[in-house]
Parts: structure tokens; C-alpha cells; sequence
């Protein structure tokens, strides 16, 4: 299957469906001697477990990450390293309804079309499960950062008509981490978390926006042309299960904004080239330019609901899909380590691509 790696230097390839009897990453390209440690990747994975909380997919999955190889004595080789991920709370038989029907906005069909063939227990690998496989490579990719000083924050910024106002992304991790939604706004979290709470109810689910601010990544990172450090982002965020939509700086807001208030005006401070204003956000001709870079990604609801849709099966006649199982009303308190597991892997791509530009 095509479609399951990412990266060109710092490279991973997950493999694993939801209710296999493992998920997992191999991790090819990292740096050898890199002083990894094991509870990072536990705490990201801790972040985006399922049945974390009550907003949330009641699956009770430990999530626990097991380091096959590519490590020794805590640090890595430079080989492979392998993680893997079992699942031990499937519950398959939800799933026999649908086996021949498609459900709305799902992968049921289009998988069903390209392959001939579909693992229906779950989503197979197309799954959001498949993530945290991504998120335990993205802690291993931090750790590399942590060696540029460079921090990633993200956070739900948005959930259906609730939005952080003048978000000026000067929250800190404790903010964010401090309610089940992570929402660094703690008054309107707990708005949020209600609001969840009643679509669950109402058998409905809900969409929002993550936010995303990265500081210290030095200029120079990112290639011209087709491999921009915007675009790469771009695209790691856009392969998240949900994701919809994604915008860096300004994004859609600089349409409204003449070239001359848009503009990024140059100067110094304290003997380094800053800009004025950061409307690009961090990120000029594909390459990084010094300043925090920033960007939203977009979620759309989740797609299956529990209460009953029209649809067809597999031979084309009407049907009516019941929802049943266990998910998520709202994805965006799950995604924040998602987004940031690919955020890293990118970045920890670019600064070794960085390493090959010069002499």
C-alpha cells in the first residue's frame, strides 16, 4: 500500500489497522545519540489515548509504546527504531452491521473502490486509531528539536461557534493541558466541554479549529519549489483524519489586507534580523525566516453519529446505517498531539535536510 510513509530524511512508516492486533512506526533517518526518553513518548501518547476523559471515545486502549529497536542504553543508533502500539479494547462486533454498507462521509466507499477490499471493523487503517502510531514518531522528533531549543504548542483554539478572542498564542503547555478539551482559555473550555457534552447526547458531533505556534526555529530551513517548509506542513497537517482545512500567518484573513499593510517590514534587534509584523507566519519563498510560526488547522465533525442515516451498501440498494460503537463527538481535544506529532516530524525533516546545504 502506497501512502504509508512520511518524511525524506527523518522518515516513518506506520503500519496497523484500528482492530488488528497492533498498530506501530518504524523511524528511519534519526540522528544517532540522542538521549531519548521513553516517558516523553508515553506522555504524548497519554494525550491522545482514547477514554482519557468523558468528551471522549469510551475505548479503553493503554496506549503503552514498546521500543523494539534502533535504541540502546537510552540512546538511539542511528538504525531503524521500531514502536509498537497492541490494541487490547476492540470491540469488532459493533462494526458487523456495516460490513456491507457505506456510511456518510466515511472511507467505507472509496476504500471499497481503490482496493476491492475493506477491513470494516473500525475504519481498518483508515482509522484514526492508525495516529498513534505518528504521535509516539512525534515525540521521538521533539526530542531531536529540543536540541534547536525549538517548543511546539498547540491547542483548540475553536469548537463550533466557540472561539478564543484575540488570540494572540501566548498561552503556555500548563494552560493547555489543564481541561479535558485543551483549550488554554479556561472559562471558555468549560463552555466547550458542555457543549460536547450535550451533542454526545443529542447523538450529534461538533468540529473546531487547532492552533499551532512553533518558536526558535532558526532561517534557512526549507526548500524552494515543491518542498517549502509552508507546504510540507501543509500537507502532514491535511493527511490528519478529520483535518479539512489548514492556514499559515495571515492565511485567509490577508485577502482582506492592501500588499502594504500585508507586508513584513525587515529590521534589527539585539544584533538579529526580526520583522516588524509576522503576517507570513515565520515562513518567506518556503523558507523559514527566524519568527514564531504559526497555523490553524480545521476539523470538520465527526463522521459518524449515533442516530440513523440514509445511505446504500455495497450493491447499490437504500438502506438506513444506525450508529453504534464508540466515538468521538468532538475530535479536537485528541487531535492537539496529533497536530503537534506532525509538526515535529517535519521540522525534524527540514533540520537535517538544513544540514546538507552547506558546507
Amino acid at each position: 500500500m502506497a501512502g504509508s510513509s512520511f518524511g525524506k530524511i527523518f522518515k516513518i512508516s506506520t503500519f496497523g489497522e484500528s482492530h488488528g492486533k497492533a498498530i506501530g512506526v518504524v523511524i528511519d533517518g534519526c540522528p544517532s545519540g540522542i538521549l531519548l526518553n521513553e516517558e516523553i513518548i508515553q506522555y504524548d501518547l497519554d494525550r491522545r489515548r482514547p477514554g482519557q476523559s468523558r468528551i471522549v471515545t469510551q475505548r479503553k486502549e493503554k496506549d503503552q509504546a514498546k521500543i523494539l529497536s534502533g535504541v540502546f542504553e537510552g540512546k538511539t543508533l542511528g538504525t531503524p527504531i521500531a514502536i509498537l502500539i497492541e490494541n487490547e479494547d476492540a470491540k469488532s462486533t459493533d462494526y458487523d452491521h456495516i460490513a456491507k454498507q457505506f456510511r456518510p462521509s466515511h472511507a467505507d466507499f472509496t476504500w471499497d473502490v481503490k482496493f476491492g477490499i475493506r477491513d470494516y471493523r473500525g475504519g481498518g487503517r483508515s482509522s484514526a486509531r492508525e495516529t498513534a502510531a505518528r504521535v509516539a514518531a512525534g515525540a521521538v522528533a521533539k526530542q531531536v528539536l529540543a536540541h534547536f531549543g525549538i517548543e511546539i504548542l498547540s491547542y483548540v483554539s475553536s469548537i463550533h461557534h466557540l472561539s478564543i478572542e484575540k488570540d494572540e498564542r501566548n498561552w503556555t503547555a500548563n494552560q493547555v493541558d489543564a481541561n479535558i478539551v485543551r483549550c488554554p482559555d479556561a472559562a471558555l473550555a468549560q463552555k466547550m466541554e458542555d457543549l460536547i457534552v450535550q451533542t454526545r447526547k443529542d447523538g450529534d458531533s461538533i468540529g473546531g479549529v487547532v492552533t499551532t505556534s512553533i518558536n526558535e526555529v532558526p532561517a534557512g530551513w526549507g526548500e524552494p519549489v515543491f518542498d517549502k517548509l509552508s507546504a510540507d506542513l501543509g500537507k502532514a497537517i491535511l493527511s490528519i483524519n478529520a483535518c479539512k482545512g489548514f492556514e499559515i500567518g495571515s492565511g485567509f484573513a490577508g485577502t482582506r489586507l492592501k500588499g502594504s499593510e500585508h507586508n513584513d517590514i525587515f529590521t534589527m534587534k539585539d544584533g538579529k534580523v526580526v520583522t516588524r509584523t509576522n503576517f507570513s507566519g515565520g515562513v518567506q519563498g518556503g523558507i523559514s525566516n527566524g519568527m514564531e510560526i504559526y497555523f490553524k488547522a480545521a476539523f470538520k465533525p465527526t463522521a459518524t453519529l449515533m442516530m440513523d442515516q440514509p445511505s446504500i451498501d455495497e450493491d447499490g440498494n437504500e438502506v438506513v446505517v444506525s450508529g453504534k460503537g464508540r466515538h468521538d463527538p468532538c475530535v479536537l481535544p485528541r487531535a492537539v498531539p496529533i497536530v503537534e506529532a506532525m509538526t515535529a516530524l517535519v521540522l525534524a525533516d527540514h533540520a537535517l535536510i538544513a544540514r546538507t546545504n552547506q558546507i
